[in-house]
């Protein structure tokens, strides 16, 4: 159940329809992207006397994939923490879906459309595969605890409706032939793939990536940028990543926004990002 805040929230989003700006524009190769989904503005995150992020402003347009960039340290994952409700911003607003959104707790937020992966793997790994994924569902299941635990009434027909749309999901990412075995038993590039299904299981209108391909090899890095082109062309959805290879943000991306030092430096197409001296600046290593 939502506490007061996060259901007068989701209340005033249906009210407003899903998107608030409807201008969007179109992708070199054709695609459609949508209106503002979210907008961050003026995004600022202290630590005690540690700014974090400092006055950052984009958004992330409906059927776009959005990545955020920038050297360690630069505060990237500490934006996707914030966008998926770990972290309270110290100032500034986030808006989704055309309403301000208030502070919201992770669960909150993740009932509200919003599911990620981790940097580093959070899987159950004495848990099969499709018992990882189906975990993906819980912000979908309402019944009760006694008819869980008898497997009766509504209980039985959640369970079988969110199987089905986790079977499709497993089919999706071509894991069929693991789908019981116990994750602590896969390789890393499989783990992260599993990560992204169960993450895509909640059928999230934002899914927010943390650097997906971080320790593959190059045959990983390949099978994971075709399925995160495929979940955004197949089922549309909105992609939101951090990742350090700047050939496959380049590759994959719509816009990019460029972070340095908790601030932002660059945000446009890859190309345009490509040739911004800024951008440049902070991958050389030039002294601030």
């Amino acid at each position: 159940m939502m506490d007061g805040t996060a259901q007068v929230f989701g209340e005033q989003q249906e009210r407003q329809g899903a998107v608030k700006d409807t201008e969007g524009y179109v992708t070199e190769d054709g695609r459609q992207i949508g209106g503002t989904l979210m907008e961050l503005r003026n995004i600022t995150l202290r630590f005690g006397g540690v700014v974090a992020i400092k006055d950052i402003s984009f958004d992330i347009r409906e059927g776009e994939i959005r990545a955020i960039i920038g050297p360690n340290g630069a505060g990237k994952s500490s934006m996707l923490n914030i966008i998926s409700g770990f972290y309270t911003p110290s100032e500034g607003e986030l808006w989704y879906k055309g309403s301000k959104r208030p502070p919201m707790k992770p669960y909150e937020v993740a009932r509200m459309g919003v599911a990620r992966t981790f940097q580093n793997i959070a899987l159950f790994e004495g848990m099969s595969v499709l018992d990882n994924v189906m975990t993906g569902r819980l912000t979908k299941m309402h019944a009760g605890i006694a008819s869980q635990a008898l497997w009766w009434g509504k209980a039985r027909d959640e369970e079988i409706a969110n199987r089905e749309v986790v079977e499709k999901v497993i089919d999706f990412l071509e894991i069929q032939a693991i789908r019981k075995t116990p994750v602590g038993r896969l390789p890393y590039g499989l783990k992260k793939r599993v990560e992204l299904a169960r993450a895509l299981a909640a059928e999230p209108s934002i899914l927010l990536l943390d650097e997906p391909m971080a320790g593959m090899n190059v045959e990983e890095k390949e099978d994971m940028s075709r399925f995160i082109l495929d979940v955004n062309d197949e089922f549309g959805t909105t992609i939101c990543l951090i990742e350090h290879d700047m050939g496959v943000v380049m590759d994959l991306s719509d816009r990019v926004v460029v972070m340095d030092y908790g601030k932002k430096i660059g945000d446009g197409p890859p190309d345009e990002v490509r040739r911004n001296q800024d951008v440049i600046d902070a991958y050389l290593g030039v002294a601030h």
